[in-house]
């Protein structure tokens, strides 16, 4: 599934990233003048009928920046407060930047485990789809106040690329301090040449991203690229740009050739399974017989209680839990749709003793072929 540049002015849904060096100046507080610049070639896009999510760094510096802190705080609890200070600033920055064109702006704050609970996800696709819908550009951000190391993304960049999963997403846009992605250090080596394009999975792409240098984000190229490869699960392309360019996103949406843009290699269909497999925490374990693996690998079918010969972990109904043959060899992992406690009891039954050791039948199957992915 290759895409070019004459195929970006078909693509309806966006999903634009924007970084902390440029929101705020490496620091110095929001740049009002640039953020108004991009709401003003977003809103264009918005009322021309195309659907935009925004996902916006810049919370943490800008409380930084409020309480007059001149370096990035290491701990959590400090980056959780600067984080709930500059939300405030941030937020009202966007609503009146966009109000101007008769937007509405809506805040979207997500963790890790947001995505990871089934429930959630779906709560979560649920509500950016009906903004979406009303016409109301969705403002994300990691709800920086409240996750610990454990639920976090990381960085903006590789939420950014989640949320493109979530949205099912044309195009992600990650809008940085460079021009895009260069064959070498742009800073210290001047004969660096801009990639103008590459598939997502040029091992190429590897050996040219480095890591950020400056202490502001969290983020560098090597995670820029790997947001690119998150997103291409979903059949999403990449633009890794400039935010500097004038009219970048405006440029863009007309096919120009503007920074770097990373392509997918299959069709969204086959990629939402492959990022089942390679983004969401395991949370357990089930150990199948040998006639579920066959059914699993052979026939693509649902994975029933019957075919389940132990249970270990202590998981959720939701969550996601690894599935592997009598030698601990992954075969398939996927949504569960009983809580440990529940599986174990129904482990090695037909379907149709669930609601009798149960009490209840919430699904057939422990596992539904849709949220089920072999590995």
């Amino acid at each position: 599934m290759i895409i070019s540049r004459s195929d970006l002015p078909r693509t309806r849904r966006w999903v634009v990233k924007i970084g902390s060096a440029l929101l705020t100046a490496n620091g110095k507080g929001l740049v009002r003048e640039s953020l108004s610049a991009w709401v003003e070639q977003m809103s264009t896009r918005v009322l021309a009928g195309h659907e935009l999510v925004l996902v916006s760094s810049g919370a943490v510096a800008e409380g930084m920046s409020r309480m007059g802190w001149s370096r990035r705080p290491s701990m959590l609890h400090e980056l959780q407060a600067a984080a709930a200070i500059g939300q405030m600033g941030l937020i009202r920055a966007y609503e009146a930047c966009f109000l101007k064109r008769g937007l509405h702006t809506a805040q979207v704050l997500l963790t890790h485990d947001d995505l990871v609970n089934r429930r959630r996800y779906l709560n979560a696709r649920s509500t950016l789809r009906t903004l979406l819908d009303l016409g109301v550009v969705p403002v994300v951000n990691e709800n920086d106040t409240v996750a610990n190391e454990e639920l976090r993304f990381g960085d903006n960049d590789t939420l950014a690329a989640l949320v493109a999963n979530l949205v099912e997403a044309d195009l992600l846009l990650l809008l940085t301090d460079q021009e895009g992605l260069f064959d070498n250090d742009p800073r210290t080596r001047p004969d660096a040449r801009l990639i103008e394009a590459a598939r997502v999975n040029d091992p190429l792409l590897d050996q040219v991203a480095g890591d950020s240098a400056r202490g502001l984000g969290r983020g560098g190229m090597v995670t820029k690229v790997r947001a690119a490869r998150l997103a291409a699960r979903s059949g999403t392309a990449t633009v890794i740009a400039s935010g500097a360019a004038e009219d970048v996103l405006l440029r863009i949406g007309r096919g120009e050739e503007v920074g770097t843009l990373l392509s997918p290699v299959q069709g969204p269909d086959a990629a939402r399974k492959r990022w089942l497999a390679g983004h969401l925490q395991v949370r357990g374990r089930l150990e199948l017989d040998s006639g579920a693996v066959r059914v699993l690998r052979e026939s693509g079918r649902s994975l029933l209680a019957v075919g389940v010969r132990r249970v270990v972990g202590g998981f959720s109904r939701g969550e996601v839990v690894s599935c592997v043959d009598g030698d601990g060899v992954e075969v398939a992992r996927g949504l569960v749709n009983y809580g440990a406690a529940e599986a174990d009891r129904i482990k090695g039954q037909p379907s149709s003793r669930i609601r009798e050791i149960l009490g209840y039948m919430g699904e057939a199957e422990l596992i539904h072929r849709d949220n089920l992915v072999l590995v």
